[in-house]
């Protein structure tokens, strides 16, 4: 049985994050499906993981954790010789990768994450979508993806010319939004669209949607 464990639900955003980096550092791991409709996060033993009763929860033998983006982090440093280098071992380098991954988490992540609730999630759990927060995240996003623009301009990736944590962390709510009305966000942008088809068409990330069909 795999040391690491991965406890959450398949279509969750942040745990495709945690999934993403695990398949690119090409590591074997348990994944524990959580029945999140009733409410399985939410009660013990999970709480004992993520207090929070958030998903995912992450173990690595006797390492607990939780967050997301901690947890790649981790993964990245701690298996930094398998698979794909999602960081770097050079203090200037990681600074800037360090920039792009602050900048996804602050700048993209709310609007986007806002957009995926309206326009993905609303629709399929049946609930209304609201008009005023779609146009107002929208403008939000908007302006972060112009910042993105520019800089794609001038690197194929985030961070530089490879692929790094700073990429892979947009690829969940981006896989939501190119399926709603908001792609036209990253489709009006050159540089921004084909990053998308670049980090989207990644191997590792395909193995994460073919997980979505199999739970």
């Amino acid at each position: 049985m795999a040391a690491i464990k991965v406890h959450g639900s398949p279509i969750s955003t942040a745990t495709m994050r945690v999934i993403a980096c695990l398949h690119e550092k090409e590591l074997d791991f348990e994944f524990v499906v959580l029945d999140m409709a009733n409410q399985q996060h939410k009660e013990e033993p999970f709480l004992s993981l993520n207090p929070f009763g958030q998903v995912p929860a992450f173990e690595d033998g006797d390492l607990k954790l939780f967050e997301s983006r901690a947890i790649t982090k981790y993964v990245a440093r701690r298996y930094a010789d398998k698979g794909t280098e999602l960081i770097s071992r050079d203090p200037e380098k990681m600074a800037i990768i360090g920039v792009w991954l602050e900048v996804e988490s602050q700048q993209y992540d709310p609007p986007a994450s806002k957009l995926v609730k309206e326009l993905a999630l609303n629709p399929w759990l049946g609930f209304p979508t609201n008009p005023a927060a779609v146009e107002e995240n929208e403008a939000k996003l908007g302006t972060v993806l112009d910042v993105y623009e520019k800089r794609l301009s001038r690197s194929k990736y985030m961070a530089g010319d490879s692929f790094t944590l700073a990429d892979l962390h947009h690829l969940p709510t981006i896989k939501y939004l190119m399926n709603t009305k908001a792609k036209k966000l990253f489709e009006l942008r050159p540089h921004v669209s084909a990053w998308v088809a670049d980090i989207t068409a990644r191997p590792a990330w395909s193995k994460v949607l073919a997980m979505q069909n199999t739970n």
